[in-house]
């Protein structure tokens, strides 16, 4: 299966390479495990979709907003690997979701994004997964998403 013509498939392209927003590298690679930092629901650094889920937010969008952190992950791993091809698995995701008090959903935004992962390289794409509600995300993003894959 070749990740690239799965993407083309599911409708879907990498985006532009999202901008650093800090001192930090976007990928950090230890023996066979690539470390990724957070993704946001951004485009070009510009957030796609802002306020916390279960107030501004639905679900659906939560997803999306999972979705395109997960297309901004592929795209830093596209420009560090040069070929999605060679990921192995996905080991871990940690999502972290701008939640309103009384909003518990965190999981199920969090599927935005296992969903993708699942659909490009099948049960490797599914990995151990955490999804914790926060108060406040940079930029006034709903989702922010941090993945370790395994090479």
């Amino acid at each position: 299966m070749n990740v690239y013509d799965t993407l083309k498939q599911l409708g879907l392209e990498l985006p532009p390479l999202p901008p650093k927003g800090g001192i930090y590298q976007p990928v950090k690679q230890v023996g066979n495990l690539l470390y990724i930092s957070g993704q946001g629901a951004t485009r070009g650094g510009i957030p796609v979709l802002e306020g916390k889920l279960g107030k501004e937010c639905s679900v659906e969008q939560g997803q999306e907003a999972a979705r395109i952190c997960a297309l901004n992950a592929l795209s830093v791993l596209h420009d560090y690997l040069g070929d999605l091809n060679q990921v192995r698995s996905l080991v871990k995701m940690l999502a972290f979701i701008a939640s309103a008090d009384d909003f518990n959903q965190q999981p199920i935004v969090a599927n935005g994004a296992s969903q993708l992962f699942k659909d490009l390289y099948g049960e490797n794409g599914v990995g151990a997964r955490s999804a914790i509600g926060v108060n406040e995300l940079p930029g006034n993003i709903p989702v922010e998403i941090e993945f370790i894959f395994e090479i």
